[in-house]
This record gives structure tokens, C-alpha cells and sequence, in this order.
């Protein structure tokens, strides 16, 4: 397996530090021993839904796009493919129109 590119480090002065290492624990989280949310919790001291939202807004930051590209890309585009299948889910419900009636199963006899 090929090593990933270390992200360019000159730019490290425009991203805070704990950005810095939000887009370096999500480039190795899977290291960890132990569930992510627990890794989570155990070095950041955030509750994984805070955790979410500071990563989501850090990967719409261009200083995180010129810190790490290919990394901030590729959490973009993971983010883009599941809010497109959580709004595919969402419209085949709705699109029901609620006059569904309940399905029915054959008898067993």
C-alpha cells in the first residue's frame, strides 16, 4: 500500500491548532484502538456530534483545502454522497403522498 502525502505544512499558520489536528486524526483515525467516537472523545473532549460540526465547517475552509487537498476533498465529497442519499431516502418517503396503504403478506395456512 502506497503512503499518503504528507500534507504541505506552511500553511499551518492559518488553520488553529486544533484544526491541524482534526484533519490529522481524520488522515489516521482508523490507528486508534477502539471505536472513532471514543478516539473522539478521548483526544479532542468533544461529544461526536460537536465534533461533526467542527470538522464539517473546517472542510468548507479554504485554509483547510490549501492545508491538506486530497484529504479535505475526499471528507467533501463522503459528505456530498451522504446527504444526497439521506435526500434520495427523504423524497422516496415523501413521495408517498401518505396514502400508502399497509403491505400484505399471503397466508399461511
Amino acid at each position: 500500500m502506497a503512503a499518503q502525502p504528507e500534507p504541505v505544512r506552511d500553511s499551518d499558520a492559518e488553520l488553529p491548532e486544533r484544526s491541524v489536528l482534526i484533519l490529522d486524526f481524520e488522515r489516521q483515525w482508523w490507528r486508534h484502538v477502539g471505536a472513532k467516537e471514543q478516539a473522539i472523545r478521548s483526544q479532542f473532549g468533544l461529544s461526536a456530534a460537536r465534533y461533526y460540526q467542527l470538522l464539517n465547517a473546517l472542510i468548507d475552509s479554504p485554509a483547510a483545502v490549501r492545508h491538506d487537498p486530497m484529504l479535505v476533498r475526499r471528507l467533501q465529497r463522503a459528505r456530498d454522497a451522504r446527504t444526497k442519499a439521506r435526500a434520495e431516502r427523504a423524497f422516496r418517503t415523501s413521495d408517498t403522498g401518505g396514502d400508502q396503504s399497509p403491505p400484505t403478506y399471503p397466508r399461511i395456512e
